[in-house]
């Protein structure tokens, strides 16, 4: 049975994580609303509490010492969850439900946001929290109902629903989108744009076309979908790009499909879903499983 004393105050839990990020006690104490000797205190029960020291004192600030480390990553988490469950149950009214969705950014901006109106507007009442963590999360520890997986179908404790695979497609803007290309050939030695997440993309894509073309290394690198659909854009070189990322560039010129030569990457996007997350989850990726056929979003 937990004993309950032996657990300290989440006051002196928030003074800790604000005295360690700021390695000061005096801009926590400002942070914080207090005093700094009250800082100073609050540290010295804890670390009576727990029976460990938490920090070093040295002139003008101080340095969390090793202990202090391991005991810090857990108390992150710790005030983390706490501040997503007073929001969640801030964010429940009577009559209404929550949902706790992760989704990678680009992706979460660019197909998911857009059409999550249509969803609020069929399911009144329903309150959504995005994050758009990257890693893959113990459920047990975040309070998060559904998630969006870009990769393999490997997530511990949980199921992984396959939703759609990622076919890219070389488009370009600017003055590139006018010009003429023939054939796979023509993009050889043409400016590009590369993800630096998918330093292989350009390669895979050659091979794909039949093409033994070593990996291409020449024109602008960028670490997010996001950057690299800007910089085509631009018309800074040609960019090989999910069309679900770009529905709204197609549809407007702003891109150009400049080869009618897709290409499926060996990897797609999955719904996770932890067990007994109830009917609400359930209902949220059987909607997710009725939108991947990517037709534009006023069709």
């Amino acid at each position: 049975m937990l004993e309950r004393r032996n657990l300290p105050d989440m006051r002196m839990l928030q003074t800790f994580e604000a005295a360690a990020r700021h390695g000061n006690f005096t801009r926590a104490a400002d942070e914080l609303a207090l005093t700094q000797s009250a800082v100073s205190r609050q540290v010295r029960e804890l670390e009576a509490q727990i029976g460990i020291e938490l920090f070093d004192r040295v002139p003008g600030k101080v340095v969390v010492t090793r202990e202090g480390e391991r005991f810090l990553k857990e108390i992150e988490r710790l005030l983390s969850m706490a501040e997503t469950t007073m929001r969640h149950a801030r964010a429940t009214a009577p009559g209404t439900q929550l949902l706790a969705i992760n989704a990678l950014p680009t992706f979460a901006v660019r197909w998911l946001l857009p059409r999550l109106p249509k969803y609020v507007s069929d399911h009144p009442g329903t309150t959504f929290d995005l994050t758009t963590r990257r890693d893959i999360f113990d459920f047990s520890k975040v309070q998060c109902d559904l998630a969006i997986h870009y990769g393999q179908p490997n997530w511990p404790g949980a199921t992984c629903t396959y939703l759609c695979s990622e076919i890219v497609l070389p488009v370009a803007g600017g003055a590139l989108s006018k010009g003429r290309l023939d054939k796979p050939e023509d993009l050889q030695d043409a400016p590009k744009v590369h993800v630096s997440e998918r330093p292989t993309l350009w390669s895979d894509w050659f091979t794909a076309m039949g093409l033994d073309i070593p990996s291409p290394r020449n024109g602008h690198w960028f670490d997010q979908f996001s950057l690299t659909i800007e910089a085509a854009k631009a018309g800074l070189g040609y960019a090989l790009l999910p069309r679900y990322l770009i529905e709204a560039e197609l549809a407007s010129g702003a891109l150009k499909v400049v080869l009618d030569s897709p290409h499926s990457t060996e990897q797609a996007y999955y719904i996770v879903t932890p067990e007994g997350r109830g009917a609400i989850a359930d209902a949220f990726r059987a909607w997710l499983l009725s939108q991947v056929s990517f037709r534009p979003l006023a069709s």
